[in-house]
């Protein structure tokens, strides 16, 4: 018995399971939509897919580079629990997941999960569902993203955040342990300011226009003429740019300076223009929904 596209998708909508994997089920089955159910319940991939509908976003949030600091990736890979991410397996998934984006520069999540992985004849995704069973929990790659250039990065809290910055810098010969410290500095201050953006120029219009409208309204609502309260919503926005803008933020580690001083100090004492080109900041689990720890108290607050 033959089968068709619409044949995968539709065992793949049953199950679960990789485009794959149900490609092979029905090749091995004959195209027999109940015998490849049971072939991948034989295979436990079925099972990794019935894993797969759990809330998942605990795990790691991270940061490398290779050896040269030239090609970096930063990365969300999610889990169940907390405890699973201090797990040696899983770890090690993560960086096989990091060792295949610096090698191969996969575009997405789901290109990343076709290809080979670093280090194996599998594909991340048959790895990935081999975790979910001998780890038990549901696995997610949530995303990444992989620069090439003169980079930093920082973990935080041993996988809780992951930063990673790119810099330019016109005289690469000039770089040396204290642009190390330094690259390290601005990697811990995105950690912990949570800019949203690299500078003033980088904020969006319609973002600064929305900023605008609502602190004009606050301050007109409290009373104030038209004519001063655009003069109040200059100010107020200052402190605006300071809080969401990375190069106007004051530096955590000496508050007589902001970031782009800090970084213009650097790159005189280096003898090398330096300027940040961009970054990146994963925290774990951020904007996901969260598991409720207290299952027991949460069905007795349903039937009140």
């Amino acid at each position: 018995m033959s089968f068709s596209a619409s044949d995968v998708k539709m065992l793949r909508e049953k199950t679960g399971c990789g485009m794959m994997d149900c490609k092979k089920a029905l090749a091995a089955s004959g195209g027999d939509m109940e015998k490849a159910i049971d072939f991948l319940r034989e295979k436990g991939l079925a099972a990794a897919a019935k894993k797969s509908g759990r809330i998942a976003a605990e795990g790691l949030a991270v940061a490398y580079t290779n050896e040269s600091k030239d090609v970096g990736v930063a990365i969300e890979v999610n889990a169940e629990t907390d405890f699973v991410s201090k797990n040696k397996e899983f770890r090690d998934f993560v960086k096989q997941c990091v060792d295949t984006i610096m090698e191969k520069n996969p575009q997405s999540v789901e290109e990343l999960l076709s290809m080979t992985a670093s280090g194996s004849q599998q594909s991340v995704e048959e790895i990935l569902r081999e975790k979910i069973l001998t780890i038990g929990e549901n696995i997610k790659i949530r995303r990444f993203v992989r620069y090439e250039g003169v980079l930093s990065t920082y973990i935080h809290s041993d996988g809780k955040i992951g930063v990673m910055v790119k810099f330019d810098v016109e005289d690469k010969s000039k770089l040396n342990a204290r642009f190390e410290e330094f690259g390290k500095d601005i990697a811990m201050q995105i950690a912990a300011a949570n800019p949203t953006y690299l500078n003033r120029n980088s904020v969006p219009q319609e973002v600064v226009e929305h900023e605008r409208k609502i602190l004009k309204e606050q301050i007109v609502n409290d009373g104030k003429p038209e004519n001063i309260a655009e003069k109040i919503v200059m100010g107020r926005m200052n402190k605006f740019y300071k809080e969401v803008c990375l190069m106007d933020q004051i530096f955590v580690k000496n508050n007589d300076l902001d970031i782009s001083k800090y970084v213009e100090g650097i790159s005189k004492e280096l003898g090398t223009k330096i300027s940040i080109d961009s970054f990146v900041r994963y925290e774990r689990g951020e904007g996901l929904e969260k598991k409720s720890d207290n299952f027991a108290q949460e069905v007795a607050d349903m039937v009140k």
